[in-house]
């Protein structure tokens, strides 16, 4: 694999001088991450991205989990330099890591709206670690002047790893590995946090990174190169069967969390992984991201052949001009996807150019009839780095507003032609409580879907698609009964029609599965009723859910 060519690469006069003997601490930001505090977080935007940006609405009932910096630990599995992952650290935990240990490099990654603790962070080095070497990564590399706001020896923009190999001297065009990890962890629904079983949750695989397709708003895409670019760490069907196959045996899993921003778009590779998985008979279950043009290169025949259980789409708008969605009537498309056991994560964005007070509300309306299992609503928003923000720029429509609120779920960023900052975020809010209002809670929705795939295909000729579907209706057997139990008693905001089918599903789930769905909902009811409502008043207290410290050391001597 060639090195992109958006990175500058250290040339061998700036490599490191103890090459792979270099001691390294790659490190995300420090915590807590749900708070307003002195280096730029902010409550408004907790580390979880469902109850972040999908489920928020949703109260008890929003499904919480975080997901690992999956960035470090790439380059921790790409060199073999001595090195430490120190994955959401306080800020406590990272002084004393750099007291302990004596490190030659501290990488930090970041998202741009914690340049304020990288800030911190960089400084903490200066002062704790006289001499060490400071770099800085991740999208945070993207703001303009970044080199004048931290003190740092380099700032690397696009790929990591190939960066980090050359200044160590190591081959920057060497295959990469893919590092062995969950997608998700502390997973919490209805204020019960769920058990770490094996197997139970998805492995991340990341096959490339950023999409060609280059939507002005996209950071991703723009990080890695832009429109008409990106970067493939895994070119083959072949090689990526090998690389699951290798997760499989080493995490335990059956299902795969594919990290990669137009999977399908890539057809070549997806039937070459489709024919590997057949001839060995893989009942792997495939979580993705795609565009709707995309999709359409596939009948549902093939879709549910892939393993495709969870597919993450961009709807955007009916009236926008991305390319992705041209010729496509993406509400048949969602509902159809569902009726073959897909679950569907839909994205919108909220205010782009032609909206207005007088037309969003209608937009947002046809967002939610979609009735995508989840549904996440995003300001359109010039992040730094992006095409959107050069435009911007260009145009003298910047507001003066602190990097840390530059994510897309508080308020616009820019002069909106008919839309005020205000306004924006009153607009955003009623996506999420309107799609809750009509569809009801995800997890309603998911258990729907996944019924669906199970009735359609329980049949099958095939006995690997049939196995598939066995292996993702565990939960409907028993603990979704009492789950849909407890929102026929505590949802006073959704429509009296959701509720009517929440009862419904439930009566079905029942008769589909006997005397072991009737007595899961008799006995655990009761009970995720009471701790449901424990949520609600700890959540209307201000309670925020935090993710645990990571430490995790390679080729590793204590000193």
């Amino acid at each position: 694999m060639p090195p992109s060519d958006f990175s500058v690469l250290p040339t061998p006069a700036t490599v490191h001088p103890k090459g792979t003997r270099a001691r390294l601490l790659l490190t995300s930001v420090f915590g807590p991450y749900a708070q307003d505090d002195a280096f730029g977080g902010r409550a408004i935007n907790p580390m979880e991205l469902y109850h972040n940006q999908v489920t928020r609405a949703q109260g008890a009932f929003s499904l919480r989990m975080f997901h690992r910096s999956w960035g470090i630990m790439m380059i921790q599995s790409n060199i073999s330099a001595p090195s430490t992952v120190l994955d959401f650290p306080s800020r406590e935990r990272f002084a004393e890591e750099l007291k302990k240990n004596r490190y030659d490099v501290v990488g930090i990654s970041s998202i741009i709206v914690n340049v304020g603790k990288v800030r911190e962070m960089c400084r903490m080095v200066r002062e704790l670690s006289p001499g060490t070497v400071v770099v800085v990564g991740g999208h945070v590399a993207a703001i303009p002047g970044i080199e004048r706001m931290v003190e740092a020896d380099f700032i690397v923009k696009g790929d990591g790893v190939s960066w980090m190999r050359a200044y160590l001297g190591e081959d920057p065009a060497a295959a990469v590995k893919q590092p062995h990890v969950l997608s998700g962890f502390g997973h919490r629904v209805m204020g019960f946090t769920l058990p770490r079983k094996s197997g139970s949750t998805a492995a991340t695989i990341i096959p490339s990174a950023g999409c060609p397709l280059g939507c002005n708003f996209c950071t991703t895409s723009s990080f890695f190169g832009g429109k008409g670019k990106f970067l493939n760490f895994i070119e083959t069907g072949g090689e990526l069967f090998q690389a699951m196959c290798e997760l499989e045996e080493k995490v335990g899993v059956k299902s795969f969390f594919v990290m990669d921003e137009n999977f399908l778009l890539y057809r070549r590779r997806a039937m070459e992984l489709l024919e590997r998985m057949e001839t060995k008979g893989k009942s792997w279950s495939l979580y993705v991201f795609s565009s709707a043009n995309a999709i359409r290169k596939y009948s549902m025949e093939e879709l549910v052949r892939l393993g495709i259980s969870w597919l993450w789409m961009g709807l955007e708008s009916p009236r926008s001009s991305y390319d992705k969605l041209e010729g496509t009537d993406t509400v048949e498309m969602v509902h159809d996807l569902q009726a073959h056991g897909i679950k569907v994560l839909g994205s919108t964005i909220v205010g782009l150019e032609h909206h207005t007070p007088e037309n969003i509300q209608e937009e947002l309306e046809h967002a939610v009839s979609h009735e995508t299992d989840f549904h996440q609503f995003m300001l359109y928003t010039p992040v730094p780095g992006t095409p959107l923000y050069r435009q911007m720029e260009a145009e003298g429509r910047l507001l003066d507003v602190d990097l840390a609120d530059i994510h897309g779920q508080h308020k616009f960023n820019f002069e909106h032609a008919a839309i005020s900052r205000d306004q924006s975020k009153r607009f955003l809010d009623w996506a999420f409580v309107r799609d809750f209002e009509r569809n009801g809670p995800s997890i309603f929705r998911i258990c729907r879907t996944t019924l669906n795939g199970w009735k359609r295909y329980r049949d099958h000729p095939e006995a690997r698609i049939r196995q598939r579907f066995e292996n993702e209706i565990g939960a409907l057997k028993n603990v979704y009964g009492a789950a849909l139990w407890v929102m026929e008693r505590h949802l006073d905001n959704a429509e009296a029609a959701v509720k009517d089918r929440i009862r419904e599903l439930r009566h079905e789930l029942a008769t589909e599965f006997g005397l072991a769905s009737r007595v899961a909902t008799a006995l655990m009811g009761p009970l995720l009723l009471w701790t449901s409502r424990r949520e609600e008043k700890r959540l209307a207290r201000g309670w925020t859910w935090e993710p645990r410290v990571f430490v995790e050391r390679k080729n590793w001597e204590p000193v």
